[in-house]
């Protein structure tokens, strides 16, 4: 039995596409991501979804509170699971809002920092480091309720991808493009629809199964 820890914000746990700051709904569990993964996997796998609506990669958030700091609960998170023989970290959407001014750049590095405390966590089996599979998102759009919040985060979504592949490469890491299968919802322009959820979940199965291999 293989663990796959998917470690990501409110894409990993399933919220819907929001008409307004109000929608709070998640897809039915069996179509998010995670869990389509795991169906495509099979027995020999199980996967955790460990998603957090509005989750950082390592930025505390003034307006939605220091608890959606991805860095500061991923020690705990992976402690908690261990062995986990692969994570899969996708982050960094919401570190684009303007309230954080980072760039694309800034973004990927932060990745890396997170790689780095994930194969030093020893909470891979045996005590080893846990592999790690980054995936880029896919490119924002600044549309419906959340336009403001993520303003002039479009332009640099569709630079991010590149410096997370080289920073992935850098720390020996797995790299997928989320970009490339799969498109944001024209409601909310960050979020996914059940489409878009079956169709990334079915993607990163084959990455992981080749990754990690079958039983």
């Amino acid at each position: 039995m293989r663990t796959v820890l998917c470690y990501g914000d409110s894409n990993t746990h399933g919220t819907m596409p929001m008409a307004t700051l109000d929608d709070l709904d998640r897809l039915p569990r069996a179509e998010r991501w995670p869990e389509v993964m795991a169906a495509a996997l099979g027995p020999g796998f199980e996967v955790i979804a460990e998603g957090q609506p509005g989750r950082t990669t390592l930025h505390d958030d003034p307006v939605e509170g220091p608890h959606r700091n991805g860095l500061t609960v991923l020690p705990a998170v992976l402690e908690s699971h261990r062995p986990v023989d692969l994570v899969i970290l996708k982050l960094g959407t919401n570190d684009l809002k303007p309230r954080f001014a980072v760039s694309a750049a800034d973004i990927a590095l932060s990745l890396g920092k997170l790689v780095r405390v994930i194969r030093a966590s020893g909470a891979g089996p045996q005590g080893g480091a846990p592999d790690v599979l980054v995936v880029a998102p896919p490119p924002v759009e600044e549309a419906g309720c959340l336009a403001e919040i993520f303003a002039g985060a479009a332009a640099r979504s569709r630079a991010l991808a590149g410096p997370v592949a080289r920073e992935a490469a850098r720390h020996g890491a797995g790299f997928f493009d989320a970009g490339e299968v799969i498109a944001v919802s024209p409601v909310d322009g960050v979020h996914y629809d059940r489409d878009m959820h079956r169709t990334l979940g079915l993607a990163l199965a084959e990455a992981v199964g080749r990754r990690l291999g079958g039983d």
